[in-house]
C-alpha cells in the first residue's frame, strides 16, 4: 500500500514541481519585476542599508515582535537549510554546471516576488487585544478574496504549511542532522533526537522573544562558518575559478556537452533543475518567510520588503553560489572526478547527498571534509527547524486558536517535538515525498493572492518613492 502511494505522490510532485509551480512562480517573479519596474535593482542598495545599517544583535528583544534584522534572520534560517547543500548538488548533478546560471535568473526575479510577500505581510497584519502581532499569507489571502473563497484558500494554505513545515518538514531536517552526526562523529541517532527535542523544546517554550534571540545569533554564525570554509576551498582551487565560471555559462546553453543525450533534453534538464532548485531554495513565492517578516517592528511595509530581498540574495547569490563554485571547481574542472562527464563507475559512487562532502574532502581530506559539512548541516537544519516551527504555529493559531490559542499551540508544539524525535530515528521516502507535496500545494493559494494584490504592492512602492 505504501509503495503504491509513494509512486503516486512522487509522480504528482514531479508534475507539480516541474511544470505547474515552476511556471507559476517564475510568472509571479517576472510579473512583479515588470510591475515594480525592477524593484530588486532600484531598491537593492536601500535594502542593504536597511539590513546592515542598524544591526545590533544585543538589542533588547521585544516580547511580541522582532527587529527588522531578527525577522530577516528568521526568514534566512528557513531559506538556508539542507536544500542549499543537497538541493544545489542535485541540480548540478542532474542539470550540469549550467543549472546554476538558471538559479541566478530565477533568484533575480524571486527578489521581486519576496518584496511583494513581505510588503503584503506588513500591510495586512493585525494586532489582537493582547498586543500579539498576527501576519502571514493567510491574512493577505483573505484580504485579497473576501468571503468563503478567501477563507477556503487561507485554510488550505494553513493546513498545508502546518503539515509540510511544522510537522513533516522538521522531521526531515532532524533526520538530516542525525545522519550527518552519526557519519561524522559516530553519535547514535537517538541521542541526537533527545538533544534536539530538549533544546528545541526550551526555545519553543520561550515564544517569539527567545526564538528571535537565538536565530539572530545562529544565522550570522552559520553563514560565516560556511563562507570561511568555502573561501578556503576556492583559494586552494583559485587557478580553476575562471574555468568554473566559464562552465556555468557554457553549459547553461550547451549542457549536452557534459550531460550527454540530445541538446533539447539536456537544455530542459539544466533549466528545469536550476529553476526548481532555485525556487525551493530561496522560497520566494512559497509563502513561508512572510510569517517572519510580518513580525518585524517596522512602520513602513516597503522597508521590510527591501529587507526581504536581501534574504533571497544571501540565500542564492552568496550561500548557494559558493556551494556551487566549490562543487564545480573541485569535481568538474580539469582533474576532477566528473571532468570527463558522467561515466558509469563515477555515478555508482557519487550522488547529491555526498557531492559536497566529496568536494570539501578533496581539499580538507575526507575526514575533516565530512566533519565540516556535518557541522554546517547541523546549523542549517537546526535553524530551519526553529523557523518552520514558528511558521506552523502561526497557522495553527489561525485555524484552531480562535477561542484559546495557547492550548492549540501547546498541542501543536508537543506533536512537533514528537516528529523531530521520530525524524532522528527513521528515514522514510514516503515522508519526504509527502513533505514535498504539501510544500508544493501551499504555493498555489499564495501565488494566486500575490497576483490579486498587485495593485496594493505597487501603490505602496509608488507612495514610498513619491515621499522619499
Amino acid at each position: 500500500m505504501e509503495e503504491t502511494l509513494l509512486l503516486f505522490v512522487a509522480k504528482f510532485n514531479e508534475y507539480l514541481s516541474n511544470y505547474i509551480l515552476v511556471i507559476l512562480l517564475t510568472g509571479v517573479g517576472l510579473w512583479y519585476t515588470i510591475k515594480t519596474r525592477f524593484v530588486q535593482i532600484r531598491c537593492f542598495n536601500e535594502g542593504l542599508k536597511n539590513v546592515f545599517g542598524g544591526i545590533n544583535i544585543f538589542d533588547k528583544t521585544q516580547e511580541k515582535s522582532m527587529t527588522s534584522f531578527q525577522a530577516l534572520s528568521t526568514a534566512v534560517a528557513a531559506q538556508v537549510g539542507t536544500g542549499n547543500i543537497v538541493g544545489a548538488s542535485g541540480a548540478i548533478l542532474v542539470g550540469g554546471p549550467g543549472a546554476i546560471f538558471w538559479m541566478w535568473v530565477i533568484a533575480f526575479f524571486g527578489m521581486a516576488t519576496i518584496y511583494a510577500e513581505a510588503t503584503l505581510a506588513i500591510k495586512t497584519r493585525i494586532t489582537d487585544t493582547k498586543g500579539n502581532i498576527k501576519g502571514g499569507p493567510v491574512y493577505y489571502i483573505t484580504a485579497a478574496f473576501k468571503g468563503r473563497f478567501g477563507k477556503f484558500l487561507a485554510g488550505f494554505f494553513a493546513l498545508a504549511i502546518i503539515l509540510a513545515l511544522g510537522f513533516m518538514g522538521c522531521m526531515v531536517q532532524s533526520n538530516s542532522i542525525a545522519c550527518c552526526m552519526q557519519t561524522a562523529f559516530g553519535i547514535q541517532p537517538w541521542i541526537i533526537g533527545v538533544l534536539l527535542v530538549i533544546v528545541c523544546g526550551i526555545i519553543f517554550a520561550g515564544g517569539i522573544k527567545r526564538l528571535a534571540a537565538v536565530v539572530e545569533k545562529i544565522v550570522p554564525l552559520m553563514a560565516a562558518l560556511f563562507i570561511i570554509g568555502g573561501i578556503i576551498i576556492l583559494i586552494a582551487r583559485i587557478t580553476y575559478i575562471p574555468e568554473t565560471l566559464g562552465m556555468i555559462f557554457k553549459y547553461a546553453f550547451a549542457p549536452q556537452a557534459i550531460l550527454g543525450g540530445s541538446f533539447g533534453h539536456a537544455l530542459k534538464a539544466a533549466i528545469s533543475q536550476g529553476a526548481k532548485r532555485g525556487l525551493f531554495s530561496n522560497e520566494a513565492g512559497m509563502g513561508s518567510t512572510p510569517h517572519a517578516h510580518a513580525l518585524a517592528n517596522v512602520s513602513n511595509p516597503h522597508i521590510q520588503g527591501t529587507v526581504a530581498m536581501i534574504g533571497v540574495f544571501i540565500d542564492t547569490f552568496v550561500i548557494l553560489t559558493l556551494n556551487a563554485l566549490i562543487v564545480i571547481s573541485t569535481l568538474y574542472t580539469s582533474g576532477g572526478v566528473l571532468s570527463n562527464g558522467y561515466t558509469e563507475v563515477v555515478m555508482e559512487v557519487l550522488n547529491k547527498t555526498n557531492l559536497v562532502q566529496t568536494a570539501f574532502g578533496s581539499v580538507f581530506g575526507n575526514s575533516l571534509g565530512s566533519i565540516f559539512v556535518a557541522v554546517c548541516l547541523l546549523f542549517f537544519a537546526f535553524s530551519t527547524i526553529l523557523s518552520w516551527n514558528l511558521f506552523g504555529k502561526i497557522n495553527v493559531a489561525y485555524l484552531f486558536g480562535a477561542k484559546n490559542p495557547t492550548i492549540a499551540t501547546t498541542i501543536y508544539t508537543i506533536i512537533a517535538l514528537g516528529f523531530i524525535m521520530l525524524g532522528s530515528l527513521v528515514s522514510s521516502d514516503f515522508v519526504w515525498e509527502l513533505t514535498d507535496m504539501f510544500n508544493n500545494l501551499m504555493v498555489i493559494p499564495n501565488a494566486i493572492a500575490l497576483f490579486a494584490l498587485t495593485g496594493t504592492v505597487t501603490t505602496i512602492l509608488k507612495h514610498h518613492k513619491a515621499n522619499k
